[in-house]
């Protein structure tokens, strides 16, 4: 794992512990209201997940999730329409600047793990690839198949929009920065991406591994840091241990410390039965 991805980490565990201790005297069960929470694609199946098993708990409470990518949810949580913001990046400098000068300071706990599953048709005779081979995949350089041992054919290439957290990760951690290349397709959403994957023998893409795991026509490949380096499939175990080259954590946003049905929702996703959902869904529980 590279310098910057471990600071990002242990950063999230950091704010998690804050978090988790600021939380310890709300009482589970006894909030009621609304609570909004919009914005990561990677996070929307598990967050109505949490939603609808926490208002049967809760029959107060009232909860609306949607997605629309990381950049809609933080937008959305600095002009006051969103209590949540579901994240699968860090917030930028920018962002949680215009938070302060809105009178807090946007705060994340880590509420799962995820690896970033890359996936293929499942007729593709690869086993395995490296975060050099997506590199020049998806900032350009390579754009047959045959060039990284596939079948012979022109490689489409798929992506999340530019307002997707999931696009903003990929871009910095896989790409080191550089540009998507100019004939990438981006895609609305990582639904969209499994079920052009699907019918696509020629397609790549990436995203949330639960979007990915266990579908018919797609094929999730085990990933190397460098080429000819051991190539690990994202799991539970290696993406708790961060062998997984791309495992990252998954956050929810709130401005400053979370009180109220917030808190008491938020108290929920990180006990037992909140991070037995997460495994359901197909991510990975913090612990």
């Amino acid at each position: 794992m590279s310098h910057k991805l471990a600071s990002r980490w242990a950063a999230g565990v950091i704010a998690l512990g804050g978090i988790l201790a600021g939380l310890g005297a709300q009482p589970a069960g006894a909030q009621k209201g609304t609570l909004v929470i919009k914005g990561s694609d990677t996070l929307v199946n598990l967050s109505q997940a949490w939603a609808e098993a926490y208002m049967k708990k809760t029959p107060g409470a009232q909860i609306s999730v949607t997605g629309g990518g990381t950049g809609t949810g933080v937008a959305a949580l600095l002009n006051g329409t969103a209590d949540i913001a579901n994240a699968s990046r860090d917030m930028s400098g920018a962002e949680i600047e215009r938070g302060k000068a809105k009178g807090f300071v946007p705060t994340p706990t880590t509420c799962a793990l995820d690896g970033l599953a890359i996936a293929v048709h499942s007729s593709s005779p690869l086993t395995k690839i490296s975060l050099p081979e997506l590199a020049r995949i998806y900032a350009g350089g390579v754009n047959d198949w045959s060039q990284i041992g596939g079948k012979p054919g022109r490689i489409v290439v798929l992506s999340r929009e530019s307002s997707s957290g999931t696009y903003v990760y990929f871009r910095d951690n896989v790409l080191d920065g550089k540009n998507f290349r100019p004939d990438a397709l981006l895609m609305t959403s990582t639904k969209a991406i499994a079920t052009e994957i699907a019918k696509n023998p020629n397609a790549i893409g990436y995203g949330g591994e639960a979007y990915f795991r266990g579908r018919p026509g797609i094929k999730v490949l085990p990933v190397s840091r460098k080429a000819g380096g051991e190539a690990v499939m994202p799991s539970d175990e290696t993406v708790r241990n961060k062998s997984y080259p791309i495992a990252r954590p998954l956050y929810m946003y709130t401005p400053g410390k979370p009180g109220g049905l917030a808190a008491d929702f938020i108290k929920f996703t990180l006990s037992p039965e909140g991070q037995k959902i997460v495994g359901q869904v197909g991510y990975t529980p913090i612990k």
